[in-house]
């Protein structure tokens, strides 16, 4: 048997490796084992949100995703005799420095993720796959099963599950996953379309349901995306069937030809009903799985892990109380339920066979699509949501604002914008930031709260404040204010300090 770690992460798709990335900047003791023997090839989940690209920024790793992938943001909404051309993301991103949708296979996300790891000397151990899970005390015991049929048992105060959809972690823990499986196949291809305009994502909507055509650049130029076809032969996924398809949804026809894959799959929509029990965290699609429908799955869950990732390392560091881990449950089930809730309704009204929905397609949507869209005010809350810069843990037990509320700003429990300030490029690394507003004056030079162990960080902005009203914000290290207040008393600030980070 091993020596004990800390963190045992199973699956090395998106969400493990961005918690493994998050471990390995705080220092914190991990093993990350997978049972594929490669990581993903096929391009998957081909969207990366703005709010991901925020999170991912702190590791230095954003950037390298933007340079290989894509930023369409147009959006050819074609209708029923018409077609809506759409500036995606042009409302209600003016806080970011990524406002625009990034098309990446998950192939390649995951390539930059494992390299960034590479470099940093943690390996993914492929081809090693959990087959048992006991908590024994305050350590779990794990029975890890190598290729070659060898196997291995080490110890670890605890086990996330990033292992999917069929998660054996969650099976080990006995936490129960609940929903349903839609009736509908769907078929998948990434392919080359002749006809289509470069750059532009395109929606088809018909009676018969939905086609999407998405910019991928890599393995192939597009990804196609189909209902199967009422009455067509199940089976094998063929060119023919999907030029076919192609040819009965769209007026342009585009020709459709070198595919680099095909297949067909069914989508569900389903819950864990607790993403922790015990030493045992959930996150990703071992947490909640649902439609495609908005790109939220793959970073849905790569922001569970980032999350929770810093929880963890603070936790076992002894730096904050085991309290802390379970806030992870509290700020990521009602994103999770929200997002299942979101793509939900918007896949039964794309897919939906019933009498009144196909006409909503047909004959309401083309008149009334207009009229939203030049509704900048619903536009723009709807593109936060779908971006995810709207998620907030204003109701999560670690965010508190001090006894003299700022009427103006952000709210704690919100994500720190980037402002004109460019707030975002001061949060680097794994702990805690503290930026204070206001004459230098005001604040003593050596503030009474402590800078050790790399935990807190202060940054004093001078006069240049953001947000009129707010003069001390708390930022934890995924980004979110933990804290905020008026004035330059810090006696709430520094009970805050006391409860969640009592290193301090």
């Amino acid at each position: 048997m091993t020596a004990p770690l800390d963190v045992l992460v199973v699956g090395a798709g998106p969400t493990g490796l961005a918690l493994a990335t998050q471990l390995r900047a705080c220092g914190t003791p991990f093993r990350i084992v997978d049972r594929s023997l490669d990581r993903a090839r096929e391009s998957r989940a081909p969207a990366i949100q703005p709010r991901t690209l925020e999170m991912l920024s702190a590791f230095g790793v954003a950037d390298d995703l933007v340079d290989r992938g894509s930023t369409a943001v147009r959006l050819h909404l074609h209708l029923p005799r018409r077609v809506l051309r759409v500036l995606v993301f042009d409302v209600g991103c003016d806080d970011t420095p990524y406002p625009f949708l990034l098309f990446l296979p998950q192939s390649e996300t995951e390539a930059t993720l494992a390299a960034h790891l590479a470099e940093r000397d943690v390996t993914v151990e492929r081809g090693t796959e959990l087959v048992g899970a006991e908590q024994e005390g305050d350590h779990v015991t794990c029975r890890l099963r190598r290729r070659d049929g060898t196997d291995q048992t080490v110890r670890a105060r605890y086990v996330v599950g990033c292992d999917g959809a069929h998660s054996t972690v969650r099976a080990r823990a006995g936490i129960p996953f609940e929903g349903y499986a839609y009736p509908q196949t769907f078929l998948l291809a990434d392919l080359e379309a002749d006809g289509l305009e470069q750059g532009t994502a395109h929606t088809y909507m018909t009676a018969a349901g939905l086609l999407f055509f998405f910019p991928l650049g890599t393995p192939a130029t597009w990804r196609m995306i189909a209902m199967h076809p009422p009455g067509a032969p199940g089976g094998e996924v063929t060119l023919d069937l999907l030029q076919r398809i192609a040819d009965d949804f769209t007026p342009d026809k585009p020709s459709l030809h070198d595919p680099v894959w095909m297949t067909s799959f069914r989508i569900h929509n389903r819950g864990a009903t607790h993403y922790r029990k015990g030493p045992f965290f959930l996150a990703g699609d071992a947490a909640h799985i649902h439609s495609p429908a908005g790109g939220q799955g793959m970073n849905t869950g790569i922001q569970d892990a980032l999350n929770l990732g810093w929880k963890l390392a603070h936790v076992c560091r002894g730096a904050a109380p085991e309290e802390l881990l379970d806030t992870y449950e509290a700020e990521r089930a009602p994103v999770g339920h929200g997002v299942r809730r979101l793509t939900d309704r918007a896949f039964t009204v794309g897919t939906s066979g019933h009498p009144v929905l196909r006409l909503a397609r047909t004959r309401l949507a083309p008149h009334l699509a207009p009229l939203f869209l030049r509704a900048t005010g619903a536009r723009a809350r709807l593109f936060r949501t779908v971006s995810e810069l709207g998620i907030h843990y204003r109701r999560g037990p670690a965010s508190a604002t001090g006894p003299h509320r700022p009427r103006q700003g952000p709210r704690a429990g919100d994500r720190l914008p980037d402002t004109p300030a460019g707030l975002q490029r001061l949060i680097a690394g794994p702990g805690y930031h503290l930026l204070l507003t206001g004459p230098a004056h005001h604040w003593p030079q050596d503030l009474p709260l402590g800078e050790r162990h790399g935990l807190l960080s202060v940054h004093r902005l001078g006069t240049r404040s953001p947000w009129p009203g707010v003069t001390q914000a708390l930022v934890r290290p995924d980004g979110y204010v933990g804290h905020l207040a008026r004035g330059t008393d810090l006696t709430a600030l520094r009970a805050h300090l006391d409860r969640w980070l009592p290193a301090l």
